[in-house]
């Protein structure tokens, strides 16, 4: 089981956000995000943030560091790690259990990330077999698209999806978030997209446009 960092919002928590970090970064990374999302009268949340893994990365010289999966060069969405990837959806699948056995549906369970974080989100959902409440993913991309296609789950083919991107972004071009999105509207998901004049980062504009959004989702 991924180590995690918990925030619980309020006592006996109806809903889990299970956020997952970008490369190199850890569970503290989004951690003060919370009070900027969370908003009075919201039903209490619990907020997981799991450590990914310590891995040798290549394009960082194969160094060690926490990646929920390797990347071997600039153009991240070839030859992609697809045991690392696996591995990762598959402990983050651990994550969701625990959520459920502690007492959280399924479909008040929240997936989001950043980054490769968002990457390995996306991939989770969509493959999920039981309902899930929403995918949030943030400047990022789906991975494995080719393979993933025949293995979506009919249990969220409905499930809602906030994908944001910089149109700056040096890391995960914006082209690529923007194609990720085309095919999740092409196989009839309901993705909410927007697009913000910055790089690879988080902004106030769009934390506001996603707490907007969860508020939605949660009432």
């Amino acid at each position: 089981m991924l180590e995690s960092i918990e925030i619980e919002t309020g006592p006996n928590p109806g809903w889990s956000v299970i956020w997952l970090h970008g490369l190199g970064a850890d569970g503290h990374d989004f951690e003060p995000l919370v009070p900027e999302l969370v908003r009075p009268g919201w039903p209490a949340l619990r907020f997981v943030f799991p450590h990914a893994p310590v891995r040798p990365v290549t394009i960082n010289g194969g160094m060690r560091m926490r990646a929920w999966y390797d990347i071997s060069g600039l153009e991240i969405a070839h030859q992609q790690d697809e045991v690392g990837i696996r591995d990762s959806i598959q402990r983050v699948g651990q994550v969701i259990t625990r959520e459920l056995e502690r007492g959280i549906p399924s479909e008040r369970v929240i997936l989001a990330g950043f980054s490769q974080g968002g990457a390995i989100a996306l991939a989770t959902g969509l493959t999920w077999p039981r309902s899930l409440g929403a995918i949030v993913a943030l400047s990022t991309y789906l991975p494995l698209a080719d393979l993933i296609d025949a293995e979506l789950s009919t249990a969220n083919r409905a499930i809602p999806v906030w994908m944001a991107h910089g149109s700056l972004d040096p890391t995960v071009s914006h082209a690529l978030g923007g194609m990720s999105r085309d095919w999740l509207r092409a196989h009839g998901y309901a993705v909410q997209w927007h697009s913000y004049v910055m790089a690879h980062a988080v902004c106030a504009e769009e934390v506001r446009e996603l707490s907007n959004w969860l508020g939605s989702r949660l009432g």
